[in-house]
C-alpha cells in the first residue's frame, strides 16, 4: 500500500514530538511574580509591567530557542524515514524537505533576533524605570512631609509608570528610555530639545512621548475628579533618564532627565491640596491598585 510509505516515517517523529511537549510544559517554569503573604495580592515594584513583559519575552526566547531546532529537524527526519520505506527515490521530494528545513531555520533565526532586540529594549526601559523609582523614593518622608508615591498604576488604556501625590498637586510621571547617539569619536550626543509638541533628539524627532504624557495626566485628572468628587490639580512629568534637557517649551509638562527628580517635584505647584482631598486621592489610588492587582491574580 503506497500510503504506508508516507505513514510509517511518522514513527521517527515521536521522539521529537515528546521533546517538544516537554519544552512547552516547561515554558512557564520561570515566573518572577510573587504575592504578598499578608493579603495574597501581587507585589508590585517600580517597572512591574516591564518586568512582566520581560518575563514573557524570555519565555518566548526560550520557546523559539528550544523548539526551533526540534521543528527544523522535522522535515529532515521525516525525509530520512521516507528514504527507508520508499520503493524508489524521488530527489525532487528530498530537495523539498531540505528547502523546508532551511526555510524553518530562517524563520526561527528571525524570531530569535526579534526576541533578543525586544529583551534589550525592555531591559533598558526597566533600568530607567528603576532609576526613576529610586529617585522618587526620596520623596517619602515622615508625616511632616506628606508625599506618597505609587508605581505602575493601571490607567485608561495602559499603565501609568508612577504617580506622586504631594501637598501641591498630583504628578503623573512617565518614563521613556532612549539610547543616546554615539559619535565616531566615542562621544555621546545626549542633548534633547523640547518643543511644544515634539522632542528633537540627535538625528530623529518624536511626538509620541509628549502626547502620551499629556493623555496620562488628563486621564488621571478626570478619574480623580470622578472618584474624589472635586477637581484635583494634576501635572504630567516626562522623564528621559540619561539625557540633558534643553529649551523645555512644553509649558504644561515638566520634562526632566530624572537626576534630582525628588528635589524638583516639591518645587512644582500645579495646585494646592487640602488634607481631606490629599487623603482621598491616596485612598482612591490605593483602592485602584489593589483592585487591579486582584483582577490580575484571578485571571492568572
Amino acid at each position: 500500500m503506497a500510503w504506508l510509505e508516507y505513514l510509517l516515517p511518522l514513527i521517527f517523529l515521536f521522539p521529537l514530538a515528546a521533546t517538544a511537549v516537554i519544552v512547552v510544559a516547561l515554558r512557564n517554569l520561570h515566573d518572577a511574580r510573587v504575592s504578598s503573604p499578608f493579603d495574597a495580592h501581587r507585589l508590585r515594584e517600580p517597572g512591574q509591567s516591564l518586568r512582566d513583559r520581560l518575563d514573557r519575552a524570555f519565555a518566548s526566547l526560550f520557546l523559539n530557542g528550544a523548539l526551533g531546532p526540534i521543528i527544523t529537524l522535522v522535515p529532515m527526519v521525516y525525509g530520512m524515514g521516507r528514504m527507508l520505506f520508499a520503493s524508489r527515490q524521488n530527489w525532487l521530494e528530498w530537495g523539498l524537505y531540505g528547502a523546508l528545513s532551511t526555510l524553518l531555520v530562517l524563520v526561527f533565526c528571525l524570531r530569535l533576533i526579534r526576541d533578543f532586540q525586544r529583551i534589550r529594549r525592555l531591559k533598558l526601559g526597566l533600568a530607567c524605570e528603576l532609576a526613576v523609582g529610586q529617585e522618587l523614593s526620596r520623596l517619602i518622608r515622615p508625616e511632616a512631609h506628606p508625599y506618597y508615591v505609587f508605581h505602575d498604576v493601571p490607567g485608561g488604556d495602559g499603565t501609568l509608570d508612577h504617580v506622586a501625590v504631594t501637598p501641591h498637586g498630583v504628578f503623573a510621571i512617565e518614563t521613556r528610555a532612549r539610547t543616546p547617539a554615539v559619535l565616531p569619536s566615542g562621544e555621546e550626543r545626549n542633548v534633547v530639545v523640547v518643543e511644544s509638541e515634539r522632542l528633537r533628539f540627535p538625528g530623529w524627532k518624536e511626538r509620541r512621548p509628549l502626547r502620551e504624557t499629556r493623555r496620562a495626566a488628563r486621564w488621571l485628572a478626570t478619574w480623580l475628579e470622578r472618584e474624589v468628587g472635586r477637581t484635583v490639580p494634576v501635572q504630567g512629568v516626562l522623564v528621559l533618564p540619561g539625557w540633558r534637557i534643553e529649551d523645555a517649551a512644553a509649558s504644561d509638562l515638566l520634562v526632566v532627565s530624572g537626576d534630582g527628580l525628588a528635589d524638583q517635584l516639591p518645587l512644582q505647584h500645579p495646585g494646592e491640596l487640602d488634607t481631606a482631598t490629599h487623603d482621598a486621592v491616596i485612598r482612591a489610588l490605593r483602592q485602584r491598585v489593589a483592585r487591579m492587582a486582584l483582577n490580575r491574580t484571578s485571571l492568572s
